[in-house]
């Protein structure tokens, strides 16, 4: 089968002919991969970054939307034929899912509702569930004051607008150009995070950050009240003061979240600024998503 992947660890991304996944212990399934999200954590998956047990020659990529061809013995949800969309990590079968097919475990896929483009589902499980996580780790609820530094990136984007269903009172921390895009998804004011000395020019006062920009915590940290939480999704918490808690967040496969963030996807509740690129052309697009060049798109490959 046809996969985008690696030779080796640290190896450059190429176009490879890989072996089809074994057949699927009970709690697994094997999808045919419909479209596959790219992110910058991708980049991570053969340089050790990131350990899903990647075994090269091997296809990158942790989520996909994909039909179901072969289901493990007594599968009871999930049959062949189901659309369904997943992030999976650890990767059972040691290869991605940037591949024609791809094995899963069945805990970690949802169904993919039948008014959600199989594109749009692909580029939201892992910017989805790392959102969702990471307002679960903040407490975020109605009487919070949010504030999302980086908010104009595809992960940070929907932390805003989950933020905002959940009714939290949200300041979005970004350059001016997207200022009435991150309004529009709910944030109540932009502060021009790109600007020198952007906190201390600030009066805000938060009771929690959700950090999404890599360098900006220890600025942002300034911001929160005495006992406030601070969450970072790019590994950089700064040590806790003043009460504050501080943490690192690591996305965790769920595929009952998954669901959840898919019907509010299909309902038009989630919105993602989504472009696809065939799998010929991936490895470009792979490495300008890896090197920060994204421009706030989610970039999904199809097949």
């Amino acid at each position: 089968m046809i996969g985008l992947g690696v030779r080796a660890a640290n190896g450059a991304l190429e176009i490879l002919d890989l072996p089809d996944p074994r057949q699927p212990d009970a709690g697994e399934l094997v999808l045919e991969v419909v479209a596959a999200g790219i992110g910058p954590w991708d980049a991570l998956l053969h340089t050790g970054g990131w350990d899903v047990g990647l075994v090269p020659p091997a296809a990158l990529g942790v989520e996909a939307v994909g039909r179901v061809s072969a289901t493990g013995p007594d599968e009871t949800e999930f049959r062949t034929g189901d659309l369904v969309l997943v992030h999976e990590a650890p990767l059972p079968g040691g290869s991605g899912t940037w591949a024609e097919r791809v094995l899963v475990r069945s805990a970690h896929v949802a169904r993919l509702p039948e008014n959600l483009a199989p594109e749009i589902a692909a580029a939201l499980p892992v910017a989805g569930l790392t959102a969702q996580q990471a307002l679960d780790e903040l407490q975020v609820d109605a009487t919070t004051r949010l504030l999302v530094v980086g908010a104009s990136g595809p992960t940070a984007s929907l932390a805003v607008q989950l933020a905002h269903l959940r009714g939290a009172d949200i300041v979005a921390g970004a350059g001016p150009a997207r200022a009435d895009q991150l309004r529009a998804l709910g944030a109540s004011e932009v502060i021009d995070t790109h600007a020198d000395g952007w906190a201390q020019k600030s009066d805000r006062r938060f009771d929690a950050v959700l950090i999404a920009a890599k360098g900006t915590a220890e600025d942002a940290i300034g911001l929160l009240t005495d006992g406030g939480r601070l969450t970072s999704i790019t590994s950089d918490a700064p040590d806790p003061i003043r009460g504050i808690t501080t943490s690192n967040l690591y996305v965790q496969p769920n595929g009952r979240a998954l669901a959840e963030l898919a019907a509010l996807a299909a309902s038009g509740d989630l919105r993602l600024d989504v472009q696809t690129t065939p799998i010929k052309d991936g490895a470009a697009i792979a490495d300008q998503v890896a090197g920060g060049r994204s421009g706030g798109v989610k970039y999904v490959l199809e097949f």
